[in-house]
This record gives structure tokens, C-alpha cells and sequence, in this order.
């Protein structure tokens, strides 16, 4: 493909992610489709709605094919939700963002010292009863500092203080740690292929570590981060007496402190293996063989910056396109990179709601009309 317009038909496949707050990827998808018709109703269009593991992934996955699973759970405070996974084929797909993330808690209401991830490990013995025989672990969004020791419960794992009492829930309740049983474990984990797949590789603890980087964005204090990193580092160190010394190593491990530490959880007691979520879910959803097909890409989130240069969908896309010589283009709400840094890439170039409309609010409430309009120029430059 040159720089002047496409004289082929276009195939083009549309691989965006959300525009968090405004569209699913599945609305994005269509709306981009609706632009490029009204211009060039003769273009191939195939859509394939494209996630990272955080919010979104089991939306992603059912577009691809998936059985839509529910499942009561318990919710990041204690109470009762209903979540979803995704199934297929012996596979699940399961967000824990669905049971024990952010958009669980009421508006302006945050737990970040007793927030639980129970209901995620939940989710996963519901894909296990299910017959999930390998589960793709997405994991990001969550309102929980608790490393993952709510789900390990919820498995069948124990965390008792002194007294020999269960330890109270969240990251706060690890302060009483004494003793760590994984022992009662549910047996079918170990026949299991787990994928932890996130867009981050932070450490559990430290200046890098979960309760620092993203504790305050779940409502901690500067004091609640110092606890709960505290907290987080004497439940390694009673994991290590648990079950050796591969727990410390793991604390430091990539993916470790991803959603508030459930990363730590799900390495050393699911034996999960850690992998970009957006590679892990571009394999999942069968992006190669879309590619394939393909002559143009446009894919694109919410806010183009330089997060979605580490690790976000965006850029796994573009990757995976270059690789196939495939040109790549974005669209966005938010464009925060210079066209130098999209380049290196591998995106040719970004449209912005913001080109459209200035006011971020009217981008935000409008978003859908805005993005047809935004994919009717991208047919206007480049599909006539």
C-alpha cells in the first residue's frame, strides 16, 4: 500500500478496544464499519473487537465465538454479583475485573485496605466445574489490593492469623497473616493450563509495586499504600515459608503486582504463567487469520499516549501488522503521541474525535456519532 488512496478494494479489518467510558469495543467496531460505508459501500469490512485482558476481554472473546457464561459471585465488597466468562472448546476466558473490579463499586466509594478478590477465584472454579481445561486469566481494573489471596480462599487455600482465624478480608487483612495453607487447593488447577494475561509487569511490591503504582487510582491513601505494601511483602514472606523460596522470586517476577497483586496470586499458587495480554487475547481471538485477509487495519482506543505504547491493544495490533507488512491506521477519542512515536509503532497514522470536537465532554457524550463521522474521512483519504 502507497500514501495516495487505496486503488484495490479495501479489505479492512476494524481490531480496536474500547474507548473506555464512552463505547465497548463492539460499539466501536460497528460505528467505525457505519463511516466507512457511508463513503465506500463497496469496501470488505470484517470486525474484530480486540482486548488487553482488563475491561472488556470477555465482551472481546464472546464476538469471537464464545459462549457467554453467568455465574453468581461474590463482588469486592462482600456482596453478591452476577459475572461473566467465556467458554469454548475447553478454553475459558475470564476477566476478573468482572467479579472484583472498579466499576463494582458505588460512585465514589472505595475500599482499598479490605476490597476482596474472591468472587475472581469464584469465577475460575466455575470455569473449572464448566470443564475449562486452559483458562486465559485477564486480569486489570480492579478495585482490590489483596494479591490475590481472596481468590486463593476461594479456592480452597488458607489464611489464618495467630489465633488460627481466617484473616480478614483485602490487602489490610494480610497485616495479621500468621499462616498460609495451599494445600486444599481445588486438585483440577494442577491440570490446568492458566495464562495470566495483563498489560502491566510490575513487581508486587515496592516503588514499581502494586500498592504504589495503583493503589491510589482504588482510593488509598498515602498511609493505606504504606500498609498495604507492608502487608503485601509479610504475605510473601509467609508464602515463602509455605511453599519455598520460588514465592520471593515470584514477588519480583513481571505481572506480579498486576490488579492489586492477584498477578502474585495467580503465579504461585494457580501456577500461572504470565504473558502481554494483548498477545495472549490477539492468539485467542484468532487475529492472524483476520490479518490475513486484511489490506488496511484500524484499530485505536479510547486515549492514544504513551500507556498504549506499553503494552496496551493498540500497539500489540500495529505489531502483529507490521509483521504481515499490513498498514495500520487508529482512530481515538484522545491523541496524546507526536506522529514520530506512532510511527515507530507501526501506525501510519491517528484520527481523533478531538479533530471533530474540542470540548472532551461533547467527545465523551458523543462519541458514537462523532467516531461514524471520523471513519467516513478515513474512507474519504484513503478507501476512495
Amino acid at each position: 500500500m502507497t500514501d495516495g488512496a487505496v486503488t484495490e478494494v479495501a479489505r479492512v479489518l476494524i481490531a480496536a478496544d474500547k474507548f473506555k467510558g464512552s463505547l465497548t469495543a463492539v460499539q466501536v467496531a460497528e460505528r467505525v464499519t457505519a463511516g466507512l460505508r457511508q463513503v465506500a459501500p463497496g469496501a470488505e469490512v470484517e470486525t474484530l473487537p480486540v482486548a488487553d485482558g482488563g475491561d472488556g476481554t470477555v465482551a472481546a472473546a464472546v464476538a469471537a465465538g464464545f459462549e457467554r457464561r453467568e455465574v453468581r459471585v461474590t463482588g469486592p465488597l462482600g456482596e453478591e454479583l452476577t459475572a461473566a466468562y467465556a467458554l469454548r472448546d475447553g478454553m475459558a476466558v475470564i476477566e476478573m475485573a468482572e467479579a472484583s473490579g472498579l466499576q463494582h463499586l458505588p460512585a465514589g466509594v472505595f475500599a482499598p485496605l479490605t476490597a476482596t478478590t474472591c468472587g475472581s477465584g469464584e469465577l475460575l472454579r466455575a470455569a473449572l466445574d464448566a470443564g475449562a481445561r486452559r483458562i486465559v486469566f485477564g486480569v486489570g481494573g480492579s478495585a482490590t489490593t489483596d494479591g490475590g489471596a481472596g481468590m486463593l480462599a476461594a479456592l480452597g487455600a488458607r489464611f489464618l492469623d495467630a489465633d488460627g482465624q481466617p484473616v480478614g478480608p483485602g490487602g489490610g487483612g494480610l497485616r495479621d497473616l500468621a499462616t498460609a495453607d495451599l494445600s486444599g487447593l481445588d486438585a483440577r488447577l494442577g491440570a490446568t493450563e492458566i495464562v495470566l494475561a495483563s498489560d502491566v509487569d510490575n513487581p508486587l511490591t515496592g516503588p514499581k509495586g502494586a500498592p504504589a503504582v495503583y493503589g491510589p487510582q482504588k482510593g488509598a491513601s498515602p498511609e493505606d499504600v504504606a500498609v498495604l505494601d507492608a502487608a503485601l511483602a509479610h504475605y510473601a514472606t509467609v508464602l515463602e515459608t509455605a511453599v519455598g523460596s520460588r514465592a520471593a522470586g515470584l514477588a519480583l517476577s513481571p505481572g506480579a503486582g498486576a490488579a492489586g497483586g492477584i498477578g502474585y496470586g495467580a503465579l504461585v499458587g494457580l501456577g500461572a504463567a504470565f504473558r502481554p495480554g494483548i498477545e495472549v487475547m490477539l492468539d485467542v481471538l484468532g487475529f492472524a487469520s483476520a490479518l490475513s485477509r486484511a489490506t488496511l487495519v484500524i484499530t485505536g482506543e479510547g486515549s492514544l499516549d504513551e500507556q498504549t505504547l506499553h503494552g496496551k491493544a493498540p500497539a500489540g495490533v500495529a505489531a502483529a501488522a507490521r509483521a504481515r507488512n499490513v498498514e495500520v491506521i487508529a482512530v481515538c477519542g484522545r491523541l496524546a503521541l507526536p506522529p514520530e512515536a506512532l510511527g515507530r509503532a507501526g501506525i501510519r497514522r491517528a484520527y481523533a474525535l478531538t479533530d471533530l470536537e474540542p470540548d472532551p465532554a461533547v467527545c465523551m457524550a458523543e462519541a458514537g456519532p462523532l467516531l461514524e463521522r471520523l471513519a467516513a474521512n478515513i474512507a474519504r483519504d484513503l478507501l476512495t
